[in-house]
């Protein structure tokens, strides 16, 4: 089982959008997948609620609980599970990043965004994960922003996921149906990107995460 942690000290910047979409990204490639909604405001459980599918399994705990959660996950079969947080709460945000094999930092290219990120990579080097940050709500055609936010964030040390996610109605419009843009456009360009994004995501995971496979 392969446990990422999605932070963020900064709000708005994508978290359990990213999160949902991961998960459900797994699923489609034959992975099983679970959220663990850390979040006080339990965004990610709210939209499960409003889904009719029974995966990808979202569940809301307190940060208190998070290793009896990661036990049940582990005995379900859990391929990945993704830890999605709370902003400006460093000590759920610290148990998550603890407890997780990575570290996935959302980020808008927004100048007051990247400047924010060095509480975060604190926290990924103060438990000693590995971290990257992903690029999110992206204008077309931005490769200068691109290339300016590599080097903002590289000062903090952490690396730019090859992905990025560009803004797109689609991944709003199908948070609000119950669904991710994977399902709701399915040959949509925000599919595309989620389905890049977990293939990269797959490639940097150790050879034996994930084992268990379902019919895709």
């Amino acid at each position: 089982m392969f446990v990422v942690a999605i932070l963020s000290q900064k709000g708005g910047t994508g978290k359990t959008t990213l999160s949902l979409h991961l998960a459900v990204a797994a699923e489609r490639a034959g992975h099983v997948a679970a959220v663990i909604d850390l979040d006080p405001q339990a965004s990610a459980a709210g939209w499960k609620d409003s889904r009719p599918g029974e995966t990808p399994v979202v569940v809301s705990i307190p940060a208190s609980r998070l290793p009896q959660a990661l036990d049940l996950a582990r005995g379900a079969g859990a391929d990945l599970v993704l830890l999605d947080t709370a902003p400006h709460s460093s000590e759920v945000a610290l148990a998550a990043a603890e407890a997780a094999d990575m570290v996935l930092i959302p980020c808008r290219a927004g100048i007051l965004d990247l400047r924010a990120i060095g509480a975060t990579a604190r926290l990924a080097k103060i438990a000693g994960k590995p971290a990257h940050v992903v690029l999110n709500a992206m204008p077309p055609r931005a490769t200068n922003i691109i290339a300016d936010a590599r080097e903002a964030v590289g000062v903090h040390g952490l690396e730019v996921a090859p992905i990025t996610i560009q803004q797109r109605a689609a991944y709003a419009h199908a948070l609000t149906a119950g669904q991710t843009a994977q399902e709701y456009e399915p040959d949509g360009r925000a599919a595309e990107e989620m389905a890049q994004l977990y293939a990269w995501l797959r490639s940097i995971m150790p050879a034996e995460a994930p084992t268990n496979h379902r019919a895709a």
